[in-house]
């Protein structure tokens, strides 16, 4: 059913995912896209040409000094999510946009601090689900639909924490918070979730280009800024908390001018 969908398949084959497309096929994610197409569209046709919608990939980087922490290399992962934008003055937007993605976690009691992982490192599987309320100004360039877009706003990273699969074995959970995977993946959780660790407003820009005559082209740079640091977490690297993301968007063109 969504074989047809393959095109983004390369950039799911990252070697942080590994453990991901075993019980996530690649086909869920080409699938994504076409559902929130099917969720957008009849959205903004109720509300008439003043709002806009567009499915996004992106590649992720979680920045992170784990060198000096003793873990894995900063994760790297695919993205997708959509966006739904309401111009309500001249080149001004007000836009809600959404990206999920898949890591797994591991805990480092000795900083008390959640780190993602290898999957072989794994405690918590964690579905992230990035939302950001952003103002959007979009500037023409011509009149063949490119324009430079430019955005910011707060946004949340609402995670959702489990236990990574495969770790079910009583073996497994040796009540030591050093080796037991469930009470650290409890402590993951509520880390994520206190301190509003949660809280990573962004800034972003971006550029659109015709790519045939119902479709633009959209490319952008995106910047997550930890501003939980400025209250806690000061035993960890300044780096940590920080996000980056580079990714292509298509929107539909408005083709009632």
């Amino acid at each position: 059913m969504f074989h047809g969908y393959g095109i983004i398949a390369p950039a799911l084959l990252l070697r942080y995912n590994i453990n991901m497309f075993r019980f996530f096929p690649r086909s869920f994610f080409a699938a994504i896209f076409p559902v929130l197409a099917l969720i957008l569209i009849p959205i903004s046709a109720a509300f008439g040409d003043s709002f806009h919608w567009a499915t996004h990939g992106s590649i992720l980087v979680f920045a992170a000094d784990n060198g000096k922490q003793g873990a894995d290399p900063m994760p790297i992962l695919p993205s997708a999510g959509g966006s739904l934008a309401w111009q309500f003055w001249g080149p001004l937007r007000a836009e809600i946009t959404g990206d999920i993605y898949f890591t797994n976690y591991e805990y480092n009691s000795t900083l008390g601090y959640p780190m993602a992982c290898n999957p072989e490192n794994r405690s918590a599987f964690v579905m992230g689900f990035i939302t950001a309320i952003q103002l959007t100004g979009v500037i023409p360039l011509g009149d063949n639909g490119t324009a430079v877009r430019v955005y910011g706003g707060p946004a949340a990273d609402l995670r959702l924490v489990t236990l990574a699969f495969g770790l079910n074995h009583p073996a497994d959970f040796t009540g030591k918070i050093e080796t037991d995977p469930q009470l650290q993946t409890d402590a993951i959780n509520e880390y994520f979730w206190s301190e509003s660790r949660w809280f990573l407003p962004v800034a972003g820009a971006g550029m659109d280009f015709p790519l045939n005559e119902n479709f633009l082209l959209g490319f952008d740079l995106r910047v997550w800024f930890p501003l939980y640091r400025l209250w806690t977490d000061e035993n960890i690297p300044a780096i940590d908390g920080w996000r980056f993301g580079v990714g292509f968007r298509i929107t539909p063109r408005d083709t009632s001018k």
